[in-house]
């Protein structure tokens, strides 16, 4: 029942505010490599960092309150926040702001999610309900990343960010993996207790 009351909600528009603050995020992505990378503006870069956060929280919040959720949607967002995280650890990588396996280590976790959807669909199942682990773990790398980015220089301020940056980003590296093996374990469970969509009333 549950399931038939959010497939009900969601609507097939494109062209919701929602849905422009995902594609405003995406485009952002492009902006804060070129600021990064190009001019080296790591203020402006930062700034990107700034609105990016703040309309991820916005388009879930403006969703839920005007009642625009949307199929595209539910591809937009997550989309948006991983090709986020992605570019800007490479970003910061490639300016020698953090080592490089942490560049890997957070992609590589995003690839063990996506290969458990094929899994999951055996058992007709899209995705898996979002963890609160997940949730800590995006938080924290939310201010990991400005503040390492803030690192990036002498004087008491940039030590400071150093190591308030570096700790946020090791919780959340440690949250992010900690979910992603919940996630895991709870479709090894799935697989035990749920049959194959082929196999139901056979």
């Amino acid at each position: 029942m549950h399931d038939s009351v959010t497939r009900d909600t969601r609507t097939d528009r494109v062209w919701t505010i929602p849905n422009a603050l995902s594609v405003l995020r995406l485009i952002g992505i492009g902006v804060f490599l070129w600021f990064l990378l190009g001019p080296h503006w790591d203020v402006a870069a930062l700034a990107v960092l700034v609105v990016s956060g703040i309309t991820d929280y916005l388009d879930g919040y403006l969703a839920r309150r005007l009642g625009q959720n949307s199929r595209i949607g539910e591809l937009l967002d997550p989309l948006a926040d991983r090709l986020y995280i992605f570019a800007v650890v490479i970003g910061l990588a490639l300016r020698d702001l953090i080592p490089w396996w942490m560049a890997v280590v957070l992609p590589l976790r995003d690839l063990v999610i996506w290969g458990l959807v094929p899994v999951l669909r055996t058992r007709g199942v899209r995705a898996l309900p979002v963890h609160f682990l997940g949730k800590a773990a995006t938080f924290n790398l939310l201010y990991a990343f400005p503040l390492l980015l803030l690192a990036d220089g002498d004087g008491v301020g940039a030590m400071l960010c150093r190591v308030l940056g570096w700790s946020f980003a090791i919780w959340g590296i440690a949250l992010y993996w900690w979910s992603a093996v919940l996630y895991v374990l709870q479709t090894r469970q799935l697989l035990r207790s749920t049959p194959p969509l082929g196999a139901v009333g056979q």
